[in-house]
Order: structure tokens, then sequence, then C-alpha cells
């Protein structure tokens, strides 16, 4: 569980996953942390690598954008994303079509604040989605609510 840097600027990271027993591994991070996976179809007792996938988009989105909005000054209350993901029948099953809801709630949130912090996460901060975005189609949307109760999406 290293990082590495090259002389070309190049990071390298190494994760490594040990097999637990009854369809599942334990990886651990290059920064330390563990992280169970599943892989049996019948009784799935953590996600499965391509859920993980799903869960990396939206955290990485997630992160940019309500580091974006806190920067543009945005009182956020609660913030939440829900990632769709649509496979192939075929082998290897790779999703073809994601889908990435923003739910974001505050008081007096900016549409435009939103819309941008969105765009800016897809187009140059968000690696996974860049990664992702190379074999299939992602769209966001996103639905804003006050805390009074409205709501506009």
């Amino acid at each position: 569980m290293t990082s590495n840097t090259t002389s070309a600027n190049l990071e390298t990271k190494v994760m490594r996953l040990r097999y637990a027993g009854e369809e599942a591994f334990v990886a651990e991070s290059a920064s330390g942390h563990a992280i169970v996976t599943s892989f049996s179809h019948d009784q799935m007792s953590a996600p499965s690598p391509m859920e993980l996938l799903l869960i990396a988009l939206g955290g990485c989105t997630g992160a940019d954008v309500i580091s974006i909005l806190e920067k543009k000054r945005q009182r956020v209350t609660a913030y939440e994303i829900e990632v769709r993901g649509t496979r192939r029948d075929e082998h290897p099953r790779i999703y073809t079509e994601i889908e990435v809801i923003h739910r974001v709630r505050g008081d007096q949130i900016d549409e435009r604040a939103v819309a941008r912090a969105i765009e800016l996460s897809e187009t140059k901060y968000c690696s996974v989605s860049a990664m992702l975005a190379a074999t299939a189609k992602i769209t966001a949307r996103y639905e804003i609510s006050s805390d009074d109760g409205e709501s506009s999406d």
C-alpha cells in the first residue's frame, strides 16, 4: 500500500486485496483504510466491485460540488447524491449509462451556482467521472429544495 511518484509526475497507487472467504475480499487502500467487497451472486455481504464504482463516482463528484458551493458561499444544509447505473447484458458487463442526481437543500440556494459546480466537477475535477465517461454516457441533473419546503428541479 504505497503511493509512488515517477519522474514524469505520474502517480501510481497500490492497493492490496486479501481473499476473506465466503466470496469476499478485504481491500486496503494506499491511505491505510480497509473496505470489504463481495462478489457473491446469492447473498451479498458487502458492495460489489461494480457498486463501488458508482459509489466512487458519487463521492468524487459530491466532494467537488459541495466544495465549490461552499466557496460560492451557498448555505447548503443537506446534500444527497443518487447514482444510477445501467449495465449491458453481455460480458464484460460494463456500465453503458450512468445518471447522477444531486439533491441540494438550503437557504436561498442559487440554481446557477449548483449547475456550474456540477459542470466543473464533470469537466474539470472529478477523475472518476472522466474515467467512466470513456465507456459510459454520464448524465447529471439536480434538484434544489429550500429549508422552508419549496423546491425547484
